[in-house]
C-alpha cells in the first residue's frame, strides 16, 4: 500500500463505537461512483504494518461486497483501491453496513447506512479536514519572516482558537460516548500537560522537570486493557516513541522501562503478546552495540511455556537457546578463554596476553572483507601498539595454507592462532555466523565492544583510553 487517500495519520483520529448485532458474519456493502470491473480489498493496520483480511471483484455499476462467516477484531480498516490508494473505515461490533462512495471525494462523497461508528467516524472527518484548511495558511503566514509582530500575534490568536475548537471536540465527544474507541483513542493521543517549571533549593529552574513530568505521565491516558489499539496506528506509535525517545539508550535503562510496559500490558493477552514481541525483536536486530542485551533480558524474564503462549515448544526452544548463545558474550561480561596454536603448532592463551586492550579478532582469508580489512586493522595496530594495545588473531579457516600465505603475505605480525584440526568450539561459543568479528577486551578480559567494523576500533580505542584516563584524574 503506497497511498492513503484521507485516514488517521492525516485527522489524528478515529472512531468505533460499541454497537453490536447478533450474527457472526461481517457483511459490507458498498458502491463506489468512478470505480467499475476491478478488485478492491480490506486490510487493516496492526501495529506499524498494513494486511490484507479479504478482496472481491467490483461490478460495472461499481457495487460489490466485503462478506465472510466470521467477526473481525475491532480497529481500522483500509479500503484499498486497485491504485493501491485506501481509505478507513471502522470495525467493532457492528458489522454488518452498507455505504456509497465517490473517488472524487472520499470525506464528503461517502454515506453510509447501519454503521454508527462510520456516520461519526466521517463527520468528524469533515470537521477536522476544514480545521486543517483554514489553520494551514494562518500557520504558514505566521513563520513567514515578513509578517510584523503584532501581525503575527493576531495570526497566533486565530490558530489558537482553531486549537481550542478542535480541543474542545474531542472533550465533547468523551463525555457523550464514554468508553467507544473514538473516546479511547482521543485519551490515548492527548499529550501530557506539563505543570509550570518548580524551583530548586537553590532558586534555579528545575532543568529536567519538564522531560521528567512528560515521561512519566507518557502512557497516563492509554488504556492497555483494550487490544483494538493494536489494530491501529496509534498504539505502536507511543511505544515507539517511548522506547526510542525518551528512554536512555542503554540496556540497563531500555531494561527497565521494558519492564514498566510489560507490567501495564499484562492487562490484555493480545497487548502483553505484542509489546513482548516488539522489544524482544527491535533490540534483538538493533545496529547499537550491546543491545542484545535487552533481547536476553526479555527471552529470560517473559519467553517461559506460561508467559509465551503463541509459541510453540520448538519455536520457544530456539529463542531460549539464542539467548544462552549470547548470554557469556554480551557487554561487560568476562570473556571466555582460548587457548589455541599458531602457524607452528604452538599453543598460545588469550588470558596469558598483558595489555591494556586486547582486540579479539575472528577472521577468515577466504572472506573478501576480511581481505579488505586485514590491512586497516595492521595500521591500527601499528599505531596503538605501543600504547597498550595488542591483538589475538584467531583464523577460522582450517586449510593451514591459505592461513600461513596471507599472513605471510600481510606481514601480519600480531598472535595469529587458528583450530585446523576443530578441537575447539569458539564458533558457536562467540556466535561466528560471519567474518570479520571483533571483540574489544580489558586488561582484565573483560568485554567492553564488539561487532565494532575494524575501521572504528582505533577511534574507540582512543576515546576510551581519554575516558579511563580523564576518571584517574578525579
Amino acid at each position: 500500500m503506497t497511498k492513503k487517500i484521507y485516514g488517521f495519520v492525516a485527522a489524528i483520529f478515529i472512531l468505533c463505537s460499541y454497537s453490536a448485532k447478533a450474527a457472526d458474519t461481517y457483511e459490507i456493502n458498498f458502491q463506489i461512483k468512478g470505480l467499475k470491473n476491478s478488485k478492491c480489498m480490506l486490510g487493516n493496520y496492526f501495529g506499524d504494518k498494513q494486511y490484507i483480511q479479504d478482496s472481491c471483484m467490483v461490478d460495472e455499476n461499481g457495487k460489490g461486497v466485503f462478506k465472510k462467516n466470521k467477526l473481525l477484531p475491532g480497529g481500522i480498516y483500509l479500503f484499498v483501491l486497485p491504485n493501491k490508494k485506501y481509505f478507513e473505515l471502522l470495525l467493532d461490533k457492528d458489522q454488518q453496513f452498507s455505504f456509497e462512495a465517490d473517488t472524487l471525494d472520499f470525506i464528503e462523497g461517502t454515506k453510509f447506512k447501519g454503521s454508527d461508528d462510520n456516520i461519526l467516524f466521517y463527520k468528524y472527518l469533515s470537521f477536522i479536514t476544514r480545521q486543517q484548511k483554514a489553520v494551514e495558511p494562518l500557520r504558514m503566514k505566521y513563520q513567514d519572516k515578513s509578517t510584523s509582530p503584532d501581525s503575527a500575534k493576531a495570526i497566533l490568536s486565530r490558530i489558537t482558537k482553531i486549537d481550542d475548537a478542535v480541543k474542545n471536540y474531542k472533550l465533547t465527544y468523551i463525555k457523550e460516548h464514554g468508553t467507544t474507541m473514538l473516546s479511547q483513542i482521543f485519551k490515548a493521543t492527548e499529550e501530557p500537560e506539563i505543570p509550570e517549571t518548580p524551583k530548586l533549593a537553590n532558586g534555579q529552574l528545575d532543568s529536567t522537570f519538564a522531560y521528567r513530568y512528560y515521561k512519566k505521565h507518557f502512557f497516563d491516558n492509554v488504556d492497555f486493557s483494550d487490544d483494538r489499539l493494536l489494530r491501529t496506528p496509534i498504539f505502536h506509535g507511543k511505544l515507539n516513541q517511548y522506547m526510542e525517545k525518551l528512554v536512555m539508550q542503554i540496556p540497563d535503562s531500555i531494561n527497565k522501562e521494558a519492564d514498566f510496559i510489560v507490567a501495564k500490558a499484562r492487562a490484555n493477552k493480545e497487548v502483553f503478546k505484542y509489546v513482548v514481541y516488539y522489544i524482544t525483536s527491535t533490540y534483538e536486530v538493533s545496529k547499537i552495540m550491546g543491545m542484545d542485551a535487552v533481547f536476553v533480558h526479555m527471552v529470560d524474564k517473559y519467553y517461559t511455556h506460561d508467559q509465551a503462549t503463541w509459541m510453540d515448544s520448538t519455536a520457544l526452544f530456539k529463542i531460549q537457546d539464542r539467548a544462552r548463545i549470547l548470554k557469556p558474550i554480551l557487554i561487560g561480561q568476562q570473556c571466555m578463554p582460548l587457548n589455541l596454536e599458531d602457524t607452528l603448532g604452538k599453543f598460545h592463551s588469550l588470558y596469558a596476553i598483558n595489555a591494556r586492550f586486547t582486540v579479539l579478532l575472528f577472521w577468515d582469508p577466504d572472506c573478501s572483507h576480511c581481505q579488505k580489512s586485514m590491512p586497516k586493522m595492521q595500521e591500527t595496530y601499528d599505531n596503538l601498539k605501543s600504547v597498550g594495545m595488542e591483538v589475538f588473531a584467531v583464523c577460522t579457516e582450517v586449510e593451514v595454507d591459505k592461513w600461513k600465505k596471507f599472513i605471510r603475505e600481510k606481514k601480519l605480525n600480531w598472535v595469529n592462532v587458528g583450530d585446523p584440526y576443530l578441537h575447539n568450539n569458539f564458533r558457536h561459543d562467540f556466535d561466528i555466523s560471519s567474518t570479520p568479528q571483533v571483540f574489544i577486551l580489558d586488561s582484565n578480559k573483560k568485554i567492553i565492544a564488539k561487532k565494532l567494523d575494524v575501521s572504528q576500533i582505533e577511534d574507540f580505542l582512543v576515546n576510551r583510553m581519554k575516558y579511563e584516563d580523564s576518571l584517574k584524574k578525579k
